[in-house]
C-alpha cells in the first residue's frame, strides 16, 4: 500500500545499511518521485550502493529522481562561526545562512510542483540526524508536514517523533 503525502508534505529517510533493493521498496511504497540526498558527503565506504553515482543509476532505473544537495543543506560545516565552542555545529546560525535558506527555497519548489519528496541522509534513525534536528524544523516552520520513514517502513511525522524526544529529556 502506498502512503500519498498531502500536498505540503515530504518524507525523510536514511539509507542505514539497506541493500539497494529494499531501500528501494521503502521508497517506492512511499511514492517517492525525487530522493535528494543531503549527505555533507554523499559516499559510503561501508555500503557502495550508497555512493553518489550508485545511488544515482539505481533510482533512475526504479523510474526516482535523484538531486544531491548536501552542499546546501548537509549536516557538516568547519567555518568556525557555525561552530558551538565546543566544535559541534550550531544548526540555528545554519538555518540563518543564505545557502541554506536557498536550499529549503529549492525543497520548498519541488514540493509545490506536487512531486513526492524524500530527503535522504545516511543516518537510521531521524533523531540522531541533521534531517530532524536541522532540516525538517525549517520545512515545518514554512508549513511543510515532515514524515520519517523508519527502517521498517513505519511512518513516524515530525511532531510525534518531537514529542517522543521531549519526553525522554523530561525523564
Amino acid at each position: 500500500m502506498t502512503d500519498q503525502p498531502r500536498s505540503n508534505q515530504c518524507y525523510t529517510i536514511g539509507h542505514s545499511n539497506h541493500g539497494i533493493n529494499r531501500f528501494l521498496e521503502l521508497l517506492q511504497d512511499k511514492g517517492t518521485d525525487i530522493v535528494i540526498d543531503v549527505r555533507s558527503t554523499p559516499f559510503s565506504r561501508f555500503n557502495p550502493q550508497f555512493n553518489r553515482k550508485n545511488l544515482e543509476r539505481s533510482l533512475k532505473e526504479s523510474a526516482i529522481g535523484y538531486l544531491f544537495m548536501g552542499d546546501q543543506l548537509g549536516g557538516r560545516y568547519t567555518d568556525p562561526a557555525l561552530l558551538l565552542p565546543d566544535g559541534t555545529v550550531n544548526y540555528q546560525k545554519v538555518q540563518e545562512t543564505k545557502r541554506f535558506r536557498e536550499g529549503i527555497g529549492k525543497v520548498l519548489e519541488l514540493i509545490a510542483s506536487a512531486r513526492t519528496v524524500t530527503l535522504m541522509c545516511a543516518e537510521k534513525e531521524p533523531e540522531r540526524c541533521h534531517r530532524f534536528v536541522l532540516i525538517s524544523p525549517a520545512l515545518q516552520d514554512k508549513g511543510v508536514s515532515v514524515v520519517h520513514i523508519r527502517a521498517d517502513g513505519t511512518i513516524q511525522s515530525y511532531e510525534n517523533l518531537e514529542k517522543e524526544r521531549n519526553k525522554d529529556t523530561l525523564h
